[in-house]
């Protein structure tokens, strides 16, 4: 990664979830653009990866007051990843309680703090299709943040309450949240291959709008999310600007959208994620797209 200076060099910036795809590039970016960077992560997780792109490590659950505390020292901004990060990797009790008792716990600290501004990891999910178990579709095209919710699983209620905690938070502390609507996120290899499964069988992908995210723009999202100067608490999509499929986005919907309302048109393939926000609250555009 090629360094470059911020309006973030010499911030002191804590990210949990430090281990993951997402923590492991915003690390590693925001470390690049010359900040103080303390890493949480749980023990024995990503420790030689995270300790290359952090000044700081800190080991334990985000959960833990105690640990939280101590990663938020010296802190002046916070951009919380922690999270189980879909419904078939735990006890559903579990997912779901981890996910919104960690959400809660690192901003109430941080807003207690006096700490300003936070980033956390929401995700399309957020409106319940993906791991839906009915067959259900987003209600129009292109998805967007007033989208509504079909709630089916603990992980995407854990994404949609954790966007409702941004908001008391920000009400109570004055802490200004930035929810970032993650897509499928994950580094070019990675979505090299599912890019390939999913023009295999492209049907499964319309509950997603056949979006994804390299992991390098994630972190740039995030980089933005902190230095924007928007108020209060939002959701917003972040998505590349075309799907991962070789098929034009109209012929898809055509196929695939079962008569779902088209809000406007789709030219080539591009995502149908309305990315508004992205581009006016954030400045943010993706730059690492697949080439299909």
């Amino acid at each position: 990664m090629v360094e470059r200076r911020s309006a973030l060099a010499g911030r002191s910036i804590l990210v949990t979830g430090a281990e993951g795809r997402i923590g492991t590039a915003t690390c590693e970016h925001l470390s690049a653009l010359g900040a103080s960077v303390t890493a949480l992560s749980l023990p024995g997780e990503g420790q030689e990866v995270v300790e290359h792109r952090a000044d700081r490590v800190v080991h334990g659950d985000t959960r833990d007051d105690e640990v939280v505390e101590e990663a938020l020292e010296g802190a002046e901004l916070v951009v919380h990843l922690a999270a189980i990060p879909a419904p078939h990797l735990a006890d559903w009790t579990k997912v779901f309680s981890t996910n919104v008792v960690s959400t809660f716990n690192v901003l109430a600290h941080a807003g207690e703090r006096g700490i300003r501004r936070a980033v956390i990891a929401s995700s399309i999910n957020a409106y319940g299709g993906p791991f839906n178990s009915h067959d259900v579709l987003p209600a129009y095209y292109p998805l967007d943040e007033r989208l509504p919710a079909d709630l089916d699983d603990p992980y995407s209620l854990s994404k949609y309450t954790d966007e409702r905690t941004a908001e008391m938070a920000s009400r109570h502390w004055g802490i200004d949240v930035v929810a970032l609507r993650f897509p499928l996120t994950a580094a070019p290899d990675s979505l090299a291959e599912h890019a390939r499964s999913a023009a295999e069988d492209p049907e499964h992908g319309a509950t997603e709008g056949w979006s994804y995210l390299d992991a390098r723009d994630a972190a740039r999202a995030v980089e933005l999310s902190l230095l924007s100067t928007a108020r209060g608490a939002h959701p917003v999509f972040v998505a590349a600007d075309t799907t991962l499929v070789p098929y034009p986005t109209e012929d898809l919907l055509d196929r695939y959208g079962r008569g779902r309302p088209r809000l406007r048109p789709f030219v080539g393939r591009e995502v149908p994620i309305d990315l508004t926000l992205a581009r006016t609250l954030l400045g943010f555009r993706a730059e690492h797209l697949l080439e299909i």
